[in-house]
């Protein structure tokens, strides 16, 4: 059972890295925690990657990183300039874009009474409004070619309202559903719209505060590196979606059958949320 077992892993990894390599995938927020991780672990498999970030002197320090091999993409995915120069570099200077990988995102915690209406705004636009228009921007190129998908990364928390993290929620509950609709209403054409969707995650996207209260719930966290090396699994199956972590795959669900159940569970813990609010 052992060497079945050690034999499956072995050939599930060959199989991963043939489907990855030689595969151009663009990656947008490509030099936050998560998205510089999955920027290594497609690059060491021989995928040729479109770096799309913010930063300029960032990017060009990851892809040195990374053997200097790859495209970098100045833009702000927020701004309709922005996702014009993606969208416009991408018809300019390559000539297969294999996958779009909608990685940028932001993260808010905090009683959603005292929050910043501005701020709502921002976590809307930048996790919702802006994937949504740069998908719907890449269509017209993206159906030239004979095969091409968009993965949006998500987060459990687009299954799961989840207390201090509400217009977070809103943003991926949103996200969920335009990748689902969206992506039945292409189901005859070579466009495949996918979602991807981790846990809890160590990086800066998340205050003292979450880390904190996740250590105090015991919730269970991920290297962005794990989560990286799921989403290289994910490009390398034909799955819609996937969702990362246990017990987390079991409350989606639950959520989706039961919601009463987890609002009762999450609510045995609300003491100890608001703590870090």
């Amino acid at each position: 059972m052992v060497i079945f077992s050690v034999v499956w892993c072995i050939r599930k990894t060959i199989m991963a890295l043939k489907e990855v390599a030689n595969k151009t995938i663009l990656l947008t927020g490509a030099t936050g925690g998560i998205g510089s991780a999955i920027a290594k672990a497609l690059s060491v498999r021989g995928a040729q990657l479109v770096l799309v970030g913010r930063n300029k002197k960032k990017l060009s320090e990851l892809n040195d990183r990374l053997g200097g091999k790859h495209l970098d993409c100045v833009a702000d995915i927020s701004t309709q300039n922005g996702r014009d120069t993606i969208i416009g570099f991408c018809e300019n200077e390559v000539r297969q874009i294999d996958v779009v990988i909608n990685n940028a995102g932001l993260g808010y915690f905090g009683a959603f009474e005292s929050m910043e209406p501005s701020m709502i705004d921002q976590v809307i636009q930048t996790n919702l409004i802006s994937q949504m228009l740069l998908c719907q921007g890449f269509l017209p190129l993206l159906k030239t070619f004979k095969k091409s998908e968009v993965i949006n990364v998500g987060s459990t928390f687009g299954s799961i309202g989840y207390p201090g993290f509400t217009a977070y929620c809103a943003s991926k509950f949103g996200l969920k559903g335009f990748s689902e609709a969206l992506g039945r209403e292409l189901s005859d054409t070579g466009i495949s719209i996918r979602y991807f969707a981790p846990r809890a995650t160590q990086t800066k996207l998340n205050t003292e505060q979450v880390t904190e209260m996740n250590k105090a719930l015991a919730n269970g966290v991920d290297s962005p590196e794990h989560v990286a090396e799921a989403l290289v699994a994910f490009v390398s199956n034909s799955q819609r979606r996937t969702f990362l972590g246990w017990p987390e795959k079991l409350f989606v669900r639950l959520n989706g059958v039961f919601p009463t159940v987890v609002d009762q569970a999450i609510t045995k813990k609300l003491d100890v949320i608001r703590q870090y609010f």
